[in-house]
């Protein structure tokens, strides 16, 4: 059976998360439904990341296996036209080897958090941003997560319920940047690695925020990451900010 690879943007508002659930609109389900009326069976994708509830994607991958060795062109046209009316688009579609795989094949992922900092409610990016009522210091938010750079037991940032066996990892860069929009400053988070904890990036973006307010010292973030205790955290963010933005390969399938 022909494999593709799927790249996929989604808003995750409407969404329980990427995951197929029983009862309960996904992101997966909704491009399964759709593959299901151009080849009527069951279907079954796997994507490089599962996004929880109200998390988006800009540059989500997943694949699927196929009985017709489709065009891609045709193929994204096809899987789009079915997915409507739901918020998600395939934006590029590639045949690949039966080998490949979206999640074990992947070398790394990146991740977008978006802060609007003002004070009056925004009636256009409601649910695409998490909004602040003041201005945050980038600079001490800047200090405090390079803490986080490099290799460390992320258990402070780790979810409760997170299924990886270790909390170990290596984040490659977590880094953050003022920009001017039509709607107000923001501070942008780019955030790197080539796996991620459950929950972890807005541990991350949570905690930052009370150094960008002068809750917390720069130097606190430190302290929190080596106690590996889930309760010296800062608030963990809320899901809307937060956007799957990019997944790397070996080989990029969509070049």
């Amino acid at each position: 059976m022909p494999r593709f690879a799927l790249k996929v943007e989604y808003h995750g508002g409407p969404f329980a998360g990427w995951q197929r659930q029983p009862d309960r609109p996904s992101v997966q389900g909704a491009i399964e439904a759709a593959l299901a009326k151009i080849e009527p069976r069951a279907h079954k994708t796997a994507a490089a990341g599962r996004t929880d509830k109200g998390v988006h994607g800009l540059a989500q991958v997943a694949h699927c296996d196929l009985e017709k060795d489709w065009d891609a062109f045709r193929l994204t046209e096809a899987i789009n036209y079915h997915l409507k009316p739901n918020p998600v688009s395939i934006v590029a579609c590639a045949k690949v080897d039966d080998e490949w795989h979206a999640r074990f094949s992947a070398l790394e992922r990146r991740y977008l958090f978006r802060i609007l900092m003002r004070r009056a409610p925004s009636a256009h990016m409601a649910g695409l941003v998490w909004q602040v009522n003041e201005e945050l210091d980038i600079d001490a938010m800047r200090q405090g997560a390079k803490h986080l750079i490099g290799h460390h037991d992320f258990t402070t940032f780790r979810s409760s319920i997170c299924q990886s066996a270790s909390p170990l990892k290596t984040l490659d860069e977590l880094r953050m940047e003022w920009v001017e929009t039509i709607y107000g400053p923001e501070v942008h988070f780019h955030v790197r690695a080539r796996s991620f904890l459950h929950n972890q990036v807005r541990s991350f973006v949570g905690t930052l925020e009370r150094v960008g307010l002068g809750k917390w010292s720069p130097d606190r973030v430190a302290t929190a990451l080596a106690a590996r205790d889930r309760a010296a955290c800062g608030p963990v963010s809320p899901p809307n900010g937060l956007y799957l933005a990019g997944v790397e390969y070996a080989d990029d399938p969509f070049a």
